[in-house]
């Protein structure tokens, strides 16, 4: 398989839900007026807590500073799993769950975080820049490791990137680090051989949220994005959910909560939103799998996850791997959501609450 370093700089941002206003213009722009700004990635996610946008440098100019908005410090490079030619969203396997133990377990285990982003076309791995000589030697090993420079792809090793790129962490086998004593990750030791240990990290194993919505993953011709204009702007800027009032509730499990995801990547259009904001569009204008199925979302996280844990995506990816279960994936500014075939979410949970009863008493 291949592993491909996409040619965009990206920054990762959170506007505030009251401050929505002062990014509706620029937003507009991003989404609807690709001949007015070189942004070719763009990914704009509606969250009950806040939007979170990931878009390139180009895009990111677009976006004023304001009290509103929180970026996070980092510069990150998206990385897309190529395998036969064919980007990683045609293997039969669907989602992230494809590159659970090829990818996303072994940057785990080298503590590299990483930000998820499934498409209706592909999945995006997400790393930090800073991280890169890390990422490259940990999975050249398993892939053919290319990076895209101006429509080319050259092929790289790790030596090509180590000069000049901080190395991830402190001093120890390819790049595994000792958390700082803040971390909220748990460190334990284990040995290797006969004379020596190496450091395994445990991350914490977090509360996971399971609403009642419908979801659907789609795409859109981007020659028919004017076509949905007005429905699009009322969905993404206007409406608002009865059930988001009530996430604290008791009963929060019970309830539908606001998530919607449009991105613009490389001229390719993804949607995910539940049934209830699809029947607000044409039915002939946005497009499935042929199968139409529908998905139910893990929300994972019961406060703000942060940027520097690792393992989050590989603790739901990893053991739906195990079950053969497809899974889209997207990481937001406060929150990890993985979206599981409807047919499939009562052996989610079920393995999901076995998960936790371990973790509670290991």
């Amino acid at each position: 398989m291949d592993l491909h370093i996409l040619d965009h700089r990206l920054r990762v941002t959170s506007i505030s839900k009251n401050g929505l206003v002062n990014y509706t213009y620029p937003l507009i722009k991003l989404i609807f007026l690709r001949n007015r700004t070189r942004c070719k990635f763009f990914s704009l996610t509606e969250t009950p807590e806040n939007y979170t946008v990931v878009l390139d440098e180009e895009g990111f100019k677009e976006l004023q500073p304001s009290e509103h908005l929180q970026v996070e410090s980092s510069i990150w490079l998206p990385l897309n799993v190529v395998s036969n030619g064919n980007v990683s969203s045609s293997l039969q396997a669907v989602g992230v769950t494809k590159i659970a133990k090829s990818v996303i377990g072994p940057l785990a285990q080298q503590h590299v975080s990483v930000f998820m982003l499934s498409t209706y076309q592909t999945d995006f791995i997400l790393v930090r820049e800073k991280d890169l000589s890390v990422v490259i030697s940990t999975l050249e090993e398993e892939f053919n490791i290319y990076k895209e420079v101006e429509g080319e792809s050259v092929p790289v090793r790790s030596q090509d990137v180590s000069n000049g790129l901080q190395k991830n962490g402190k001093e120890g086998k390819r790049g595994y680090r000792i958390p700082p004593s803040n971390s909220r990750s748990a460190l334990k030791s284990f040995p290797i051989g006969t004379n020596f240990c190496i450091f395994s990290i445990q991350p914490t194993v977090h509360p996971v949220l399971i609403p009642q919505n419908q979801f659907c993953v789609m795409s859109l011709d981007p020659d028919t994005l004017p076509s949905i204009a007005t429905t699009l702007i009322d969905v993404l800027f206007y409406s608002n959910s009865p059930k988001e009032d009530n996430q604290s509730s008791p009963n929060q499990d019970l309830d539908c909560i606001k998530f919607f995801s449009f991105s613009l990547i490389d001229g390719y259009i993804s949607l995910v939103m539940d049934t209830e904001a699809q029947r607000q569009f044409p039915a002939d204008l946005l497009f499935t799998s042929s199968s139409g199925e529908l998905w139910r979302m893990v929300r994972i996280g019961g406060q703000p996850l942060g940027f520097d844990e690792c393992g989050i995506v590989a603790q739901i990816s990893q053991p739906l791997a195990d079950g053969d279960i497809s899974a889209y994936y997207i990481s937001t500014f406060s929150f990890d959501h993985a979206l599981v075939p409807e047919e499939d979410i009562v052996s989610v949970t079920d393995m999901l609450q076995q998960q936790r009863k371990e973790a509670a008493s290991s």
